[in-house]
């Protein structure tokens, strides 16, 4: 098996990475139905709805919970590191969303005419609210448990 087969094969790692790019994929509607204009960035960027990090986490934990059960050692790691994800995303992260907001505004009230100042933009949109998590653990769900679907009509196709 060459890399390329090895890497299609793996269910698991499919569902995250089919999760992770339809989330980002979300985000980059969203901002055009919103804006009129096409943002690519959104889709490498974090923050916004739906979290990719939780729809990328669940559908981790919810596949490895399907293909290894409950009770393995497996699914421990998983849900332990999705737990650890998904605060980080709604607290660490938000928090700092929320400070560069407050910096960035201070920075321009300080001296809106210093080149040094307007040198410096700190990025705002890098947490999630609890409803982005929300949605992206609902999607990610969706997604691992559609994973055996997907596989049985990508083999019809063959």
């Amino acid at each position: 098996m060459n890399f390329w087969q090895f890497i299609f094969s793996n269910r698991i790692l499919n569902a995250t990475v089919l999760a992770w790019f339809i989330a980002q994929l979300i985000k980059v509607i969203l901002i055009l139905i919103d804006t009129k204009k096409i943002d690519f960035s959104r889709f490498w960027g974090s923050g916004g709805m739906p979290s990719s990090h939780s729809s990328t986490m669940v559908a981790l934990v919810t596949i490895i919970a399907r293909t290894y059960g409950f009770s393995s050692p497996f699914f421990a790691i998983s849900f332990t590191m999705m737990m650890v994800v998904i605060i980080d995303a709604m607290g660490v992260r938000r928090d700092a969303g929320k400070q560069a907001t407050v910096l960035n505004k201070m920075i321009e009230n300080i001296d809106p005419d210093n080149p040094d100042f307007w040198d410096v933009k700190l990025r705002e949109l890098i947490g999630h609210t609890p409803l982005q998590v929300f949605v992206g653990a609902v999607l990610g769900f969706a997604i691992a448990m559609g994973m055996p679907i997907l596989s049985h009509i990508s083999n019809i196709l063959r």
